[in-house]
Formats: C-alpha cells, sequence, structure tokens
C-alpha cells in the first residue's frame, strides 16, 4: 500500500524564522534596558527618590487636569468661595491690622483702607488691591501687605521724606525729592526749610537737587530757589543774597561752581553785595545797596552843573 508522506519543511523553517525573531527583540529590549539601567544608575538618585519624584509629578498633571476641567465647567469660583467659608470658620479670617513704618502718616489712614476687610476669610483679601489703595496716600513711597496666620494683616510703608517747601499762590506745601506734595505746612514749621517757587518749579526739583550738588559746599548757605521765566534758576542764600544763574543745566552748574570758588576766595557770602549775576557765566556783576541811589545823584548833581 503506498503511502503519502507529507512534508512540511517549509512550516519548520517558518517556525525557527519566527523563533529567530523573537530571539533578537528579547537581545534588543535586553540591550535597551541595560543601557537604560547604566544611564539610571550614573544620575545621583536612588530608586525610592525617582519613584517619589514620578509619584508627584503624576499627581501633578492629574491636578492640573482637574483644575482645568473645574476652569472649564465654573466650578472653580465655587470651590474658593467653599474653602473661603471653611476657613473663616476655621479662625482664618482678619481680626488684626498690624501697621510698620510710620513715623509721619497718621496710621488711621492706613487702617481706614485695611477696616474693609475686616472679618473677611484670609483667602479673600486682594493683597494688591490693598496696596494699590495705600499707594493713592501722599505719604506713601511704597507698601507691602501680607497676611500672617491665622487672623492678622501685616502692612509695611516706605513713607516719603520730606525734602524742601513749595511756595504756592495761596499755600506752602511739603514736597518730598521728587516734588511730589506731602502735606500744607505752615511758615513756621518751614522755617530752616528750602523754599521752592516759580511756576513749573516743582517738576525741576531734581534737577535743583543735580544744579546745588554740583557746589555742595554752598548747598548749607542756599535758603530758597526760584524757577525764572521756566527757563532759569535764582538763589537766595541765608543772607538774603541772590544769585542769578543763566539758562541750561550745564552752564548753570559751572557758573554756580564758579561762584563757589570766587567766595571761597573773596567771602562773596555775608559781604555788601546783594546780587550776583552770573547770567553771562565766567563774568559776575555784582550790585551793592545804595550803589542805585548814588548814581542817580550823581546825575541830577551833572545836570545841575550844566
Amino acid at each position: 500500500m503506498a503511502q503519502t508522506i507529507s512534508r512540511k519543511s517549509t512550516g519548520v523553517r517558518r517556525q525557527a524564522k519566527a523563533q529567530g525573531r523573537a530571539g533578537q527583540m528579547r537581545n534588543a529590549r535586553a540591550r535597551t534596558n541595560s543601557l537604560f539601567d547604566r544611564m539610571m544608575n550614573a544620575l545621583p538618585f536612588t530608586e525610592d527618590q525617582w519613584h517619589r519624584f514620578f509619584t508627584v509629578l503624576i499627581l501633578a498633571v492629574v491636578l492640573a487636569i482637574i483644575v482645568v476641567v473645574a476652569r472649564v465647567s465654573g466650578m472653580s469660583e465655587l470651590a474658593s468661595q467653599r474653602f473661603a467659608h471653611a476657613a473663616a470658620n476655621a479662625g482664618y479670617k482678619v481680626r488684626n491690622v498690624e501697621v510698620r513704618g510710620t513715623e509721619r502718616l497718621n496710621e488711621m489712614r492706613v487702617y481706614e483702607r485695611a477696616i474693609g476687610r475686616a472679618e473677611l476669610s484670609m483667602p479673600l483679601v486682594d493683597l494688591d488691591e490693598l496696596r494699590a489703595e495705600l499707594l493713592t496716600l501722599s505719604w506713601v513711597q511704597d507698601a507691602r501687605v501680607s497676611r500672617q496666620l491665622p487672623d492678622t494683616l501685616v502692612i509695611d510703608i516706605v513713607e516719603r521724606q520730606p525734602h524742601a517747601v513749595l511756595r504756592r499762590a495761596d499755600r506752602l506745601m511739603l514736597i518730598d525729592s521728587t516734588g511730589a506734595e506731602l502735606e500744607p505746612i505752615s511758615a513756621a514749621a518751614a522755617g530752616g526749610m528750602l523754599m521752592i517757587s516759580g511756576e513749573g518749579a516743582q517738576g525741576r526739583v531734581e534737577d535743583l537737587a543735580d544744579l546745588l550738588d554740583a557746589a555742595p559746599a554752598l548747598q548749607p548757605q542756599v535758603k530758597a530757589a526760584e524757577w525764572i521765566g521756566n527757563r532759569r534758576w535764582d538763589l537766595t542764600f541765608v543772607t538774603d543774597q541772590r544769585l542769578a544763574l543763566p539758562e541750561g543745566e550745564d552752564r548753570a552748574a559751572a557758573a554756580l561752581i564758579s561762584f563757589a570758588r570766587a567766595d571761597g576766595v573773596h567771602r562773596l557770602i555775608g559781604g555788601d553785595v546783594v546780587r550776583f549775576d552770573m547770567r553771562n557765566a565766567p563774568r559776575m556783576y555784582m550790585r551793592k545797596p545804595g550803589r542805585a541811589d548814588e548814581e542817580l545823584e550823581m546825575q541830577a548833581n551833572a545836570g545841575e552843573e550844566n
């Protein structure tokens, strides 16, 4: 009887080929894992640290997704309100206000801005808004507002420093070094402070300070400065003598330095001259009291003789 022999050589080859590919893949994964392990081992982190890192990373991603979903669905505001209510019930609400750094500023003006936050839940206090309100106060140069849990708002104030007195038509105003008005001041209280006057002088306070810095030896002698014609300064010394300076910052500074040198040699301040004119610097014109009367009398005598 004839027997039929089935040849399965093709199937065997396929199986061997598949096993070969599987082996190659296992070897490749082994090499990849080995390389990855070597890279991880080279980093200065333990396995526990890596585990914690990836755990935190996953939690952060989940939290970000929750926040986005809450905002899209309009739930974030409701959640914030409930959180603020819970915080207030737990004692985290404004019961005290602590003000620091005030010397000349009336603290009550600060409390007036903060009093509206009393009994408000701490998370609901808008610190930036309160700071903006404080910066509108004339004496406040800067302010910092912070929470001191559980129930205190801390307000740190940086005050402006008085620099001079601005003479207005109807009153005297205390100003800082930038020309910002602080508060009205009486003539008696303004004694000994630099008096600034003239239309547009308030906007030139910093320029005047730079000018006086050019001759520091003269600064204690200057009691007043008048901005003339919106173009130049006249200085008045404590002796009531007056110095007219030229136009232009550089020319005025050079003239003031020249006058300071002349004063150091000839003691001009405190002398007989009542007015020094350096508008045509370096030339200096000086006027003494009574000189005009003498000239008029000489002109009258000359007329009689003719």
